[in-house]
């Protein structure tokens, strides 16, 4: 274990102005606290946060960074408190100290909602100091370094999640000696046959080709020396994950791979790097195609190199990487190596935070944008690990603004990166000048224009085109947009009739007076709801005017009228005698008796606003109502002694419902009759029988028999059971 001293020694060699009196203070504190407490392996428990501290130092971390590491499991294990630590440390060590406390048990290949939701923490937390994330990845480094002596069940776990989180975070953040070794240990717990039999490869290979990495180290140091350029050469064999990454991804064996070995070539300036490019190139053959300029195009993370691949010695392909001691620096570092995270300080003796327009921040912001994107916690976690995988192209718009995209990228992704807005009005592109698909694949130095359009509509089809997550999660929002905006429309043209037939004044003012009592929360909301047959019309009519009454009928018809008299055992009924004198009290109108019993058409009915006929039937012993419309009529066609003209006479003191008879297409599946009931119950009508006329696998025809007031509500209810999404077809039946 290292002793106190060691750390503040370790610490010195890159920063001789450390706070000596700061880490003594730390170290001393967390090993107190701390205590006789174990691990798993049976070492004392405060070696963990030292070997936290000991990885940091190694990425030169500032003396804050240092003393985080030493105390990140002091909150969470031992009895400390964050009111201690602001009173020892400060309120800014305290905050982050509490804050790992808070991820220090994150599950991040859990349940996949509680796995984005923890994500998206860890981000968040990340983007407030980023100090907390390389004291994360270091946790996580030296955890999967003691991984063995923790439960056998929770390898898996631990594994995966490294890999799919904290790997790539450590790659995308620029540390990327870190992010292979994290890489190679889940990698070897994951799978331990692969990674045993890639390894015994490579180890047969170095043994037969004993020299080829000194050869070349020396062979192109004394080319580069020979033409005035100092240089470090810097020879190593690949890891076992990334060779087994590329034989999956380009299903190759391992005999056809290529660039095993990988050179560095460490210059003083950048116009050195591209003159040692060149006398490499000269030197041995280059490899078409493999040349990569990422001094003049930066990766989003703030790496610069060249990497060029060449046919070297013994006709081995080697891979080599030109940069300057800064870009190794960042390229080991990453986000540690940036110069303002360093203990300069800042106004009013402040440690000044990574600035927010450097290139190491610029893909977090855009994850931490995608937030707002999403629908669910579940899109925002495929988004991002969409992100984190994906491989790098370079593209420019016209004005020469330069667009990081991932391979395979299209210009619905570009247009995305540039802004919201432009992949949203979006409808054609150019490609260095020509006319282009949307589909087509971007390639690095492609110049892209963006074709917009005002009144262009976002198609949900691109979601499968796109290949980043900003695009994918832009594009459903603009989708769940568009279609809330429909029915929206649908909404407020439902109201506007509704409120037209009832004389009432209509405008958004009234309505939002009504959404209180509606639970809504605003005016769209409402006429979405309205549109997708959440709220009844008559339930916002009658929250907007609260003195409004629904009137079911015009009410009884005056009886003055000459030649019309009721029928004694049906009230809402009356027919038309031909003379005064032949309707005197009880007497037979056409030899029938005003006493007749009345009945309704049996398929289909009569309600209140048909234009109806009377049929004499039974042989004249009763009359049956029949609507104008109707089919059944036709049977009686020549029989004119049977036909009475009848009106209806309703009485709206004592309103009275009246058969009627819809036929509804319905898709099958669960709950559909459920919702069509719910629909009918809405708009206040009575069910009172309901049968299958058809079956077939995919569609039910219903037929039910209803009770309703009048035809305005038999109409009311049609509309909304038509408006279900279940119901493909709805009509009254007109027996």
């Amino acid at each position: 274990m290292m002793r106190q001293y060691e750390l503040v020694e370790r610490v010195q060699r890159y920063n001789p102005n450390c706070d000596e009196a700061l880490l003594n203070r730390a170290y001393v504190y967390a090993m107190q606290k701390h205590g006789l407490q174990k691990r798993a392996s049976g070492d004392p428990y405060f070696s963990h946060p030292l070997e936290v501290a000991a990885i940091l130092t190694e990425l030169n971390a500032d003396d804050t960074t240092i003393v985080i590491a030493l105390l990140h499991d002091t909150i969470e294990d031992t009895d400390a408190t964050r009111a201690e630590i602001d009173q020892l440390f400060g309120s800014e060590i305290g905050a982050l100290v509490e804050g790992l406390t808070k991820l220090r048990k994150l599950d991040l290949v859990s349940k996949k909602t509680e796995q984005a939701e923890n994500l998206r923490k860890l981000l968040l937390a990340i983007a407030e100091d980023l100090r907390v994330l390389l004291v994360k990845l270091a946790d996580r480094l030296h955890n999967m370094r003691t991984l063995h002596y923790a439960p056998q069940h929770k390898w898996q776990r631990i594994a995966e999640e490294t890999m799919e989180i904290y790997a790539p975070l450590a790659g995308r953040m620029g540390m990327q000696d870190m992010r292979e070794e994290l890489e190679h240990l889940s990698f070897k717990t994951l799978h331990p046959e692969a990674c045993s039999s890639i390894q015994a490869r490579l180890e047969e290979l170095q043994e037969k080709n004993r020299t080829l990495i000194s050869d070349i180290e020396s062979e192109l140091s004394e080319a580069l020396k020979q033409r005035g350029i100092a240089a470090v050469v810097r020879g190593r064999r690949k890891q076992p994950y990334s060779i087994y990454n590329k034989m999956v991804s380009k299903n190759l064996g391992f005999e056809q791979l290529s660039d095993i070995y990988g050179f560095r070539v460490i210059l003083d300036d950048v116009d050195t790097c591209y003159r040692a490019l060149g006398v490499v190139h000269q030197l041995w053959s280059s490899v078409p195609g493999r040349f990569k300029d990422y001094i003049s195009t930066p990766k989003p993370n703030g790496y610069q190199s060249l990497h060029t691949t060449v046919i070297g010695p013994h006709t081995q392909r080697v891979e080599l990487q030109f940069r300057t001691h800064d870009m190794q620096q960042i390229a080991e570092y990453g986000v540690a190596a940036h110069t303002l995270y360093k203990d300069k300080l800042g106004e009013n003796g402040a440690t000044p935070k990574l600035s927010e327009d450097s290139l190491t921040y610029a893909w977090l912001r855009q994850t931490i944008e995608a937030l707002s994107e999403g629908a669910s916690p579940e899109e925002f976690l495929e988004n991002t690990k969409l992100e984190l995988f994906q491989d790098q192209v370079f593209c420019f718009t016209p004005k020469g603004l330069l667009i990081t995209l991932p391979r395979r990228a299209t210009p619905i992704d570009f247009a995305y990166a540039v802004h919201t807005n432009v992949g949203n009005t979006c409808v054609g592109c150019k490609i260095n000048g020509a006319i282009m698909p949307l589909t087509s694949e971007l390639r690095n130095g492609d110049e892209v224009e963006i074709i917009r359009a005002k009144l262009a509509v976002t198609q949900p089809a691109w979601e499968q085109i796109a290949v980043t997550g900003k695009a994918r999660a832009a594009i459903r929002r603009a989708t769940r947009e568009a279609a809330r905006a429909q029915l929206a429309d649908l909404g407020r043209q439902i109201l506007t009739t509704v409120f037209a037939n009832e004389h009432r004044e209509f405008s958004d003012q009234i309505l939002e007076r009504a959404l209180p009592r509606l639970s809504q929360p605003s005016v769209p909301d409402l006429l979405a709801a309205v549109g997708r047959s959440e709220i009844p019309s008559t339930n916002v009519l009658k929250a907007a005017y609260p003195d409004f009454k629904e009137e079911r009928s015009a009410g009884r018809e005056a009886l003055s009228e000459a030649g019309w008299y009721s029928f004694a055992a049906q009230a809402a009924v009356k027919f038309h005698a031909d003379s005064v004198e032949n309707a005197h009290f009880d007497l037979p109108i056409r030899s029938i008796a005003s006493d007749l019993p009345v009945h309704f058409a049996r398929d289909g009915g009569a309600v209140p606003g048909d234009r109806i006929v009377g049929i004499l039937t039974d042989e004249g012993k009763s009359i049956t109502i029949f609507p104008i419309q109707s089919p059944a009529l036709a049977q009686y066609e020549g029989k004119r002694d049977l036909w009475l003209d009848v009106r209806w006479d309703i009485d709206s003191k004592t309103p009275m419902r009246f058969p009627a008879q819809i036929a509804i297409q319905s898709r099958n599946e669960p709950g559909s009759l459920a919702r069509i009931a719910q629909a009918i119950s809405d708009t206040d009508g009575n069910i009172d029988n309901i049968r299958m006329a058809r079956r077939t696998p995919d569609f039910h025809e219903i037929v039910v028999d209803l009770e309703v007031w009048d035809i305005k509500h038999l109409v009311s209810i049609i509309d909304r059971v038509g408006l279900q999404t279940n119901v493909s077809k709805v009509e009254r039946i007109n027996g």
